[in-house]
């Protein structure tokens, strides 16, 4: 088969890469150059701007995708441009989605003041009654963030009858490779030798979604190969959906770290200690779908995904935060307290 992504060279995108390469297919990789990936010999690699795609119409053209997988489209505008551009000349589309889509995240974040969405979510789950989550935090239209909507790129992709889309809902994905560094404040505090780590009782018990990047990959690829696929909208995470004290403990394991992870009430904690999220709001997804119609399974044991991950944080640590010594110094005095 041959599959033409869009991106592919951050983080994600090279696993999907690497598991399409694996099987036999032919690869090419549409992006703008600016981010070194190790990708496999015989990839296809086409440089332009993912805002530009009609410019590079002739060079899709003569690749011939049968599938395109965009791992980079976050607005409407972008949803619309993947199908204008490619309705006639692929068979099917890809698209990587996020679980921020759903009502729940905003009600998570405190966005929505309703009550708690049940959980776990299924891609059936009410989506986000407000769009634009992000917008906020943008300094101006031209922003990512002021545009940024997967819903809206959602509905563009699957709008066109003749161009069949897949769309794949991801949670939090960590492993090497992770800029947003998800391990790196728990590996921090457990590598500098602190006795504990103390978590609020709302936070404990929470339930993240999350994903192994090797594993997400896998199952990108398995989206983009298998027929089955097409009009579909698929989660992809972790089978165990691990609460925030059980995800702190596997990190420990890994790291090798011999502390503890105390829970105590919310109100017993200063502010600095405390969520910021309404952890009344449980975050976990259901992955049967995937599971049942494609037969997807994680190629990885969860300790050996967590081995590699704290391996390649503590070889690329995260700057440490500004707010750091703060928290340090409120949990050493919830400690001394005890």
């Amino acid at each position: 088969m041959r599959v033409l992504i869009l991106g592919g060279t951050n983080f994600i995108g090279p696993q999907a890469v690497r598991a399409l390469s694996a099987d036999g297919h032919e690869v090419a990789v549409f992006h703008r150059g600016r981010t070194q990936a190790e990708l496999p010999d015989g990839v296809t690699h086409l440089l332009g701007d993912r805002a530009k795609l009609a410019e590079h119409a002739d060079a899709f053209r003569d690749f011939a995708p049968e599938v395109v997988l965009d791992m980079m489209a976050c607005t409407e505008a972008d949803g619309q441009r993947l199908t204008s551009v490619f309705r006639g000349l692929a068979q099917r589309v890809v698209a990587v989605s996020s679980a921020d889509v759903y009502r729940a995240y905003d009600r998570l974040r405190g966005a929505d003041p309703g009550p708690p969405d049940p959980t776990p979510l299924t891609e059936d789950s009410p989506l986000r009654d407000r769009l634009y989550p992000y917008r906020e935090m943008a300094k101006g239209p031209d922003e990512l963030y002021y545009q940024y909507e997967k819903i809206l790129m959602e509905r563009a992709l699957r709008a066109e009858p003749e161009l069949p889309g897949t769309v794949i809902r991801l949670p939090m994905v960590y492993g090497p490779g992770d800029y947003q560094h998800r391990l790196a404040e728990y590996l921090r505090r457990m590598d500098a030798g602190r006795p504990a780590i103390v978590l609020a009782a709302s936070l404990a018990g929470w339930h993240g979604l999350r994903g192994y990047v090797e594993d997400i990959g896998r199952a990108i690829a398995l989206c983009v190969t298998e027929p089955a696929a097409a009009d579909r909208v698929y989660h992809v995470a972790d089978a165990d959906s691990l609460t925030e004290a059980d995800w702190v403990r596997r990190i420990g394991r890994a790291a090798g770290w011999p502390g503890e992870v105390v829970i105590l009430p919310d109100e017993r904690l200063p502010e600095a200690l405390r969520p910021g999220m309404d952890c009344a709001q449980d975050w976990s997804i259901d992955s049967g779908r995937i599971r049942a119609e494609l037969g997807y399974t994680e190629p990885t044991p969860p300790d050996e995904a967590m081995a590699r991950s704290v391996a390649w944080e503590r070889a690329n640590p995260a700057p440490v935060p500004a707010d750091a010594g703060e928290r340090d110094a409120a949990e050493d005095q919830v400690l001394a307290s005890l």
